[in-house]
């Protein structure tokens, strides 16, 4: 698993994929990500300054503007990272089950990062996060129906369509997850998913 997703204190059960960057700009981001991390369990979004970042990170504010805008890019920007991993793992890693989405792993991010997880609901920037999570796992479950052997069984045109359905069932599936104070296994919420998943598309020969 990356840096990315590791500086959000979570397990490592799926290594996944990262973006070609240059190593310094990697680390100047990856502090910056963190640093924004941390202030967000200790105080509100609203009361974090950019300089409150700058001193964490011990990154200068010029360098801060070359990569975000504001603290909302940063923030953006590292859950982008964050979601295209997770969404593209399987594929880049040439897991061979016939399973569309990491799901298992991500709810277990989720659990385990719930500390985290708390800070940005009360911060009002759940929303906007689940959406662009919803919008990379769609990319990233018509992939996968694309290249495993069982997703032949689909015709392509129906694959865009489902990869959103699916994508929009995993974040529902989060929030009433979460709601019920995460009790059910995060294993069992992968096999009732990819059961769904698989739910009327006819056996192989």
């Amino acid at each position: 698993m990356n840096d990315k997703v590791n500086k959000h204190n979570l397990p490592s059960p799926v290594p996944l994929a990262r973006k070609k960057v240059d190593a310094r700009v990697r680390k100047t981001r990856d502090a910056l990500g963190d640093a924004l991390v941390e202030l967000m369990q200790e105080k509100p979004f609203d009361s974090i300054t950019v300089q409150d970042v700058l001193d964490r990170a011990n990154v200068g504010r010029s360098t801060f503007y070359s990569h975000f805008s504001d603290k909302d890019d940063l923030q953006l920007s590292d859950a982008d990272e964050f979601f295209e991993g997770i969404s593209t793992a399987l594929s880049a890693h040439g897991d061979k089950s016939e399973r569309v989405l990491p799901v298992k792993e991500f709810f277990q991010h989720v659990f385990e990062a719930r500390q985290f997880v708390a800070a940005l609901m009360s911060s009002g920037k759940m929303q906007e996060n689940m959406e662009l999570a919803e919008a990379h796992f769609a990319r990233g479950i018509e992939q996968r129906l694309n290249e495993i052997p069982r997703g032949a069984l689909i015709p392509q045109a129906d694959r865009p369509f489902l990869a959103v359905a699916h994508a929009g069932a995993v974040v529902s599936l989060l929030r009433w997850w979460m709601d019920r104070g995460m009790k059910e296994p995060a294993e069992e919420i992968d096999k009732l998913f990819h059961r769904m998943v698989w739910k009327g598309v006819r056996e192989l020969p």
